[in-house]
């Protein structure tokens, strides 16, 4: 970023540790070499400002007056971080404009509140619009989806990025509201509202309270919107990535478990869900860990009436929900079941009169004396004999939680498969509009396994978004023999490497996991020993249980405590033997094998291609979650959905025929010499997605193919 004024008046921003950046002005002339700028804050405060070519650069510009406001980030003079910064906080506290464009990509702001903005008037306000003639909304820019998609006859997707409590998820539904809308299907199938009619569903499902939102997607997912050739809607399919099966047991404080085990708990007076068995959310451990179970202004008992009516919308019929009720209050019980340690301590038992595991045994419909058996043994397996082993009471209750996870994603697949099937069509699609609303980026007080797995998957998108776009912008340029000198964008395969490569983070936890006594201390110290020297890699002065990773977004430290147990996430074949012999037939179906392979599918693939892994043995279920949450078929099919809806030719695009056509008009109607006088209001922006910090374009050149020859430079 260079500096084309450094006399006084000078208006910049400077550093601050409260506020981000200050605004301040230039006091006296500088010159290049002096250690000291001369500043005033806006408050009249003089300031004497070090600076040095290394340690404090010369701060940014800050832009005209004029221009702060403006709808659109790339109508701005300078274009860095605290302009930026400034200009969206000026559109939301002074104008109280959550939406601003950068270019082609809308920036939200989320209010935290309901705003009466997206009405159908406003949708039908939007429709047939450009998207640049309007104000900033989501509905511009399905809008545009929508057009280019009937226009072009080329499939679209919108893609949903932010960090966690962003408001991806209400963006993705609102875009989704308005397709039903404006491609709302021809007759009587209502098939939009069934669209629609899966969002609380999954929500219900798939969402939770966390310290950063209140309704915050704890799975990612990519629904595919089908059309007729006539651009009406005909169906619709969901695609689900790592669904954080851990909150089933866990949550931290002043969190909540998946919003379901709360709408039930607190439908449990009604008398359809008398044998439930059910109580106050408070009374199972499942759900009150988190030490809060409502939600301020959230009715769970009204949200559970709108889940079942979408059940119902959706033709899952009332004995399916029924059984799928069961299922999830024999999780609570599950999780309330009493395992009694024994005085040698390598031993336990569990009464066959605890009540909770008679719930759990009658809503599954399974036999009580053998599951309460296996709940306290395991069954071991050697080439000369097989035997039965004795479990402590720690081991039965980490295996007691990773059955009740992994009853609730069999579920969870299930439920997701079955709203597929009523959202599938017989008609041919003619093109589709993908929306993608894939989790964000987080960072929390407490940060383990799940975080951990969020951000890898984030850190992973984020390198094939980059590589992906700079890639495509540069060849073009090269293939055009145009002069130029190559970005050198921020490449995060270090940070990837330190994770997935061999003797990696991924690595030596796999490895630590096959030690038999192997322990999440140990690992942490291995971790210190191998990667003390990485650029990325930071072991905390004041522990050694924890280690922290400079990923691209921030600086995370992850606790090291449950990583092991996390990973290993073990589900033993005797217990899922006794849940196949269900007496219901439902309960059965969710654990017969045939599920291997099922829509939960892309989560259970070695996420290394290039390394050979042996077939791990089914007695234990025991493919590591390591493994599962960083699945090459996942990241393939989230990477194949970025790279399908990104032009080749971009540039070309947006420069269309109709456009310069309409330059050339305008040119030969003018006594003016030929050259192009451009209009601040409607200029053509030429877009670059990065803002690369040592970058000076003095020429700008356009593509020969464009044939704009006829253009004078001004």
């Amino acid at each position: 970023f260079s500096w084309p004024v450094t006399n006084a008046f000078t208006r910049v921003w400077i550093p601050d540790p409260d506020e981000v950046w200050r605004a301040a002005e230039i006091t006296r002339d500088y010159k290049e070499g002096e250690p000291v700028l001369h500043l005033q804050l806006e408050d009249e405060t003089p300031l004497e400002y070090p600076v040095g070519p290394k340690s404090n650069p010369l701060p940014f510009l800050r832009n005209p007056d004029i221009l702060v406001g403006e709808n659109d980030l790339t109508a701005l003079s300078y274009l860095h971080e605290p302009a930026v910064l400034h200009n969206l906080r000026v559109r939301f506290l002074e104008s109280n404009h959550i939406y601003t464009y950068c270019g082609i990509v809308l920036v939200a702001i989320n209010p935290y509140e309901q705003l009466q903005i997206y009405g159908e008037e406003v949708i039908n306000a939007y429709s047939g619009q450009n998207m640049g003639d309007m104000d900033p909304h989501i509905f511009a820019v399905a809008e545009e989806a929508y057009k280019q998609m009937a226009r072009d006859e080329r499939n679209q997707s919108i893609i949903v990025s932010g960090e966690s409590g962003a408001g991806k998820t209400v963006s993705a539904k609102y875009a989704m509201r308005f397709f039903a809308t404006v491609g709302g299907s021809a007759n009587d199938t209502n098939v939009e509202e069934k669209v629609l009619a899966s969002s609380p569903i999954m929500e219900a499902i798939g969402n939770a309270k966390t310290t950063r939102n209140d309704n915050s997607s704890r799975f990612g997912k990519y629904i595919q919107i089908g059309f007729s050739r006539h651009y009406h809607i005909i169906g619709a399919n969901m695609r689900t990535y790592l669904l954080e099966k851990s909150r089933v047991v866990f949550q931290a404080e002043d969190e909540r478990n998946y919003h379901i085990f709360y709408q039930l708990c607190a439908s449990a007076s009604l008398p359809e869900f008398k044998d439930l068995s059910l109580t106050s959310a408070e009374d199972f451990t499942y759900t009150s860990l988190g030490e809060n179970i409502f939600i301020e202004g959230v009715n769970d008992a009204e949200d559970f009436k709108k889940t079942r009516e979408a059940f119902t919308l959706l033709g899952i019929k009332d004995s399916s929900q029924s059984s799928i009720f069961k299922v999830i209050a024999s999780i609570l019980h599950l999780g309330n079941v009493e395992i009694c340690s024994e005085r040698d301590g390598e031993s336990c038992h569990i009464s066959v009169n605890d009540p909770h595991l008679q719930s759990f045994c009658r809503l599954l419909g399974v036999e009580l004396q053998q599951m309460e058996h296996w709940l306290c043994h395991r069954k071991l397996s050697t080439t000369a004999e097989t035997y039965v082993k004795n479990m402590s009471s720690r081991q039965a209750a980490n295996a007691r939680d990773a059955l009740a996870k992994h009853i609730y994603a069999r579920m969870f697949d299930w439920i997701v498969e079955h709203i597929n099937m009523a959202l599938q069509t017989s008609s041919k699609q003619h093109s589709f509009i993908g929306v993608l609303d894939i989790y964000g980026f987080e960072t929390f007080e407490v940060n383990s396994f799940e975080q951990f797995c969020i951000n890898y998957a984030n850190e992973k998108l984020q390198q094939q978004f980059n590589s992906h776009v700079f890639k495509l912008e540069q060849e073009e340029y090269m293939k055009e023999q145009i002069p130029w000198t190559l970005i050198d964008f921020y490449d995060n395969q270090p940070c990837i490497d330190l994770i997935e490569a061999r003797l990696g983070i991924l690595d030596l936890l796999d490895e630590e996991c096959k030690v038999p006594k192997g322990t999440d201390q140990n690992w942490a110290q291995k971790l210190y020993k191998q990667h003390s020297s990485s650029a990325h890699f930071q072991k905390p002065r004041m522990s050694n249980t924890s280690f922290i990773i400079i990923h691209f977004a921030d600086k995370v430290e992850y606790q090291c405590e449950g990583f092991l147990e996390k990973n290993r996430d073990t589900v033993y074949e005797e217990q899922i033997n006794i849940l196949k012999a269900s007496q219901f037939q439902l309960v059965a179906d969710l654990f017969h094998e045939k599920d291997d392979v099922s829509s939960s599918k892309s989560s259970r693939v070695n996420v290394r291609s290039a390394k050979s892994v042996p077939k791990v043995p089914n007695k234990e279920h025991r493919k590591t979650v390591g493994h599962q949450n960083t699945s090459t078929q996942t990241q393939q099919g989230i990477v194949k959905i970025l790279n399908l809806y990104t032009p080749l030719n971009e540039f070309e695009e947006r420069v269309t025929v109709s456009f310069i056509r309409n330059i050339q008009s305008r040119l030969q109607e003018r006594n003016d010499p030929p050259q192009l006088l451009v209009d601040t209001k409607h200029t053509f922006p030429v877009l670059f997605p990065y803002t690369p910090s040592a970058l000076s374009l003095e020429t700008l050149h356009f593509p020969a193919s464009l044939g704009l020859d006829f253009l004078v430079r001004v």
